[in-house]
């Protein structure tokens, strides 16, 4: 049998990984795959620029569509990321009769409703693992490894440069900016670090790893986003007195209201498995109620990690080349037909505990205050520290509470600011007790 030619957009990190496992483990993958793959088309901005990888038979050109249009190729692998011209080149792979697979996640967080469409109309399958976790095989698990289950919640460490800098402020007494310099010259964040920092990366994620979980159309524009740059070290240093870990997650979670879809600092106890994944590292937390809680831990990025998903996601395309597509395991794993209109919970309805740390004036009555107001807005505290600053008359009071819906909380701080003992903003962070409790 003829191997399957595959038509590669970019030849950057991850393209070059792709072509390093590929003709790497070519007979390995070939005895998995029942034929053999090859990498026969390629293009890239400059073709004569060095690569990480070798490009002797592989057709080079500076002009993507060529490669999405030559009738040699079966499989198209986008690796350019943005959303413009990958939608483009995409949607026009599909309209002729092409395979997909990308690591492209806001391509699919915002127009993966339309691929997928396109696809099934074209009788194409588009697989997009490394768009999630890099080389964590976490859409496959969810998709196919747990498709008994109902899902109740996932709950993820999906960027890796966020983790960083929160791992070095905690275990190096650093500030958020210093460390964020530091993740800039290794490499883990960008010269603009906006997309990681600030949560939007996540975000993409997570909005694909609900879809998934849930049945529901991939909506990224309801997905509620916060970011880390406003963490302080003294956050970090309070979280661990109490027990806890400041994580960037990405919270998804089946309520009878509708879906939670949210990314955010997160206080989680120390004893939780996720609170004990540092550094660049990846990891998501699935509950499902016949399994229980499943972890899924990993690189989640890097060229080799990533093109292991790549890889993984053109064997599974080469295996159902000739299947059926109705046969076929479907995109989000539930039928299109059946993918369900459940709403996504606007972030006033969330329900969740809260970290409080205050300034405020070292007087009597202040802590009384305090306390009167949450429970006038039925928030309940679990725990509580007081700090006394001592020449200044200033105390910093942290506060842990029970859970609560967001728009009591909103109240309560709205009346916390306003009393003239309270100095600047109360910070809140939200926390998740996950499979702690």
């Amino acid at each position: 049998m003829k191997p399957v030619k595959v038509g590669l957009l970019g030849l950057g990190t991850v393209g070059g990984g792709t072509v390093n496992v590929l003709q790497r483990n070519a007979e390995e993958i070939s005895r998995r795959a029942g034929r053999g793959i090859v990498i026969s088309h390629a293009s890239a901005r400059d073709i004569n620029k060095p690569r990480i990888c070798k490009t002797d038979g592989i057709k080079l050109t500076e002009n993507p569509i060529g490669v999405v249009t030559d009738p040699e190729v079966s499989i198209v692998v986008e690796l350019i990321g943005g959303v413009t011209l990958a939608r483009e080149l995409v949607l026009k792979a599909i309209a002729n009769g092409k395979h997909v697979v990308t690591a492209n996640k806001a391509l699919i967080a915002k127009h993966g409703n339309e691929i997928f469409s396109a696809a099934q109309k074209k009788g194409v399958m588009v697989a997009f693992e490394a768009a999630v976790a890099g080389g964590i095989p976490i859409i496959k698990a969810i998709r196919e490894g747990l498709t008994g289950n109902n899902i109740e919640w996932l709950a993820g460490i999906i960027n890796g440069t966020g983790n960083f800098i929160l791992t070095e402020m905690r275990d190096k007494q650093r500030d958020f900016n210093s460390v964020l310099a530091e993740a800039q010259r290794l490499g883990y964040a960008e010269a603009d670090p906006t997309f990681d920092v600030e949560g939007i990366d996540a975000a993409h994620k997570l909005t694909i790893l609900a879809s998934i979980a849930f049945g529901i159309p991939l909506q990224f524009e309801k997905a509620y986003t916060e970011g880390i740059s406003k963490i302080t070290r003294e956050d970090v240093d309070y979280a661990t007195e109490l027990g806890f870990s400041i994580k960037h997650l990405g919270v998804s979670r089946r309520t009878k209201n509708g879906i939670e879809l949210r990314v955010h600092p997160t206080l989680i106890p120390k004893r939780c498995l996720i609170a004990n994944v540092d550094g660049v590292m990846n990891a998501v937390l699935v509950e499902g109620d016949a399994v229980g809680s499943t972890l899924y831990y990993g690189a989640g990025a890097g060229a080799e990690p990533t093109a292991s998903a790549v890889v993984a996601d053109i064997v599974d395309v080469v295996r159902v080349l000739t299947t059926d597509p109705e046969n076929r395991v479907p995109h989000l794993a539930f039928q299109p037909e059946s993918l369900s209109d459940t709403p996504i919970l606007a972030i006033d309805e969330v329900e969740t505990a809260y970290y409080l740390r205050i300034a405020a004036s070292d007087e009597t009555g202040v802590l009384a205050n305090i306390t009167s107001i949450l429970a006038e807005n039925n928030i309940s505290i679990d725990s509580m520290l007081q700090k006394e600053h001592g020449s200044d008359n200033k105390s910093t009071i942290i506060i842990i509470t029970h859970t609560t819906i967001e728009k009591n909380m909103n109240t309560a701080l709205q009346k916390i600011h306003a009393l003239d003992v309270v100095d600047g903003d109360v910070t809140r962070i939200r926390l998740e007790h996950l499979d702690a409790d």
